[in-house]
């Protein structure tokens, strides 16, 4: 079970209805379902996953974030989770409009492309880094924008809304990211976790 998945259950309440946006073989929702006892749904783009779910019992559609989420209603869930997938869209600036849309509060984790393993990784080397949070060589990665957690921060001011909690987690350590230690947090942690809403 990852540690990203415990970050996430401690940001959300009980008994909640919950969206897992890119919900891969429905892991999370399966620990959050246990955990917090939410109402939880989930939409993924691959079939064989979207199977994967549904032979655990879980409530999945197939479809893709980026054009399927006009399917919800306004504010039909209390949390919108979005999973280390947001790099992988085409256009991430509707994808969080329609999060936080759909939910009253969305959760986006991001891999953080500005930490030290990734910066030297591509100084010495040369080449894109290949790490635990960025699994994939250049060719095969579904990452297509790569952001760091300063790069998330502006985005926020950039398209209008506000990151309500912020955390960093490096090697199973969950620390908190602020404006004072952003320059840090950015250079260090390997994961950016984010409660945002409007």
């Amino acid at each position: 079970m990852k540690s990203e998945y415990k970050i996430i259950a401690n940001i959300i309440t009980e008994n909640t209805r919950v969206l897992d946006v890119g919900c891969d073989d429905g892991s999370l929702m399966e620990f959050l379902k246990k955990e917090k006892k939410v109402d939880i749904r989930g939409i993924e783009i691959s079939k064989e996953k979207v199977q994967t779910c549904i032979s655990k019992g879980l409530t999945v559609i197939e479809g893709d974030a980026e054009f399927d989420l006009k399917q919800f209603p306004d504010k039909s869930f209390d949390y919108v989770v979005l999973g280390q997938t947001l790099q992988a869209f085409i256009n991430p600036e509707l994808v969080i409009k329609e999060l936080l849309r759909v939910g009253n509060k969305a959760i986006v984790t991001i891999p953080n492309f500005g930490h030290w393993k990734v910066r030297l990784n591509l100084l010495v080397q040369g080449t894109m880094p290949v790490t635990q949070t960025l699994p994939n060589k250049w060719y095969n990665t579904p990452n297509i924008h790569m952001c760091t957690i300063k790069d998330f921060f502006k985005f926020s001011k950039t398209i209008n809304f506000k990151i309500f909690k912020s955390l960093a987690l490096t090697n199973k350590n969950v620390s908190t990211i602020n404006s004072s230690n952003l320059i840090f947090k950015n250079l260090f942690s390997e994961l950016g976790i984010f409660l945002i809403e409007k």
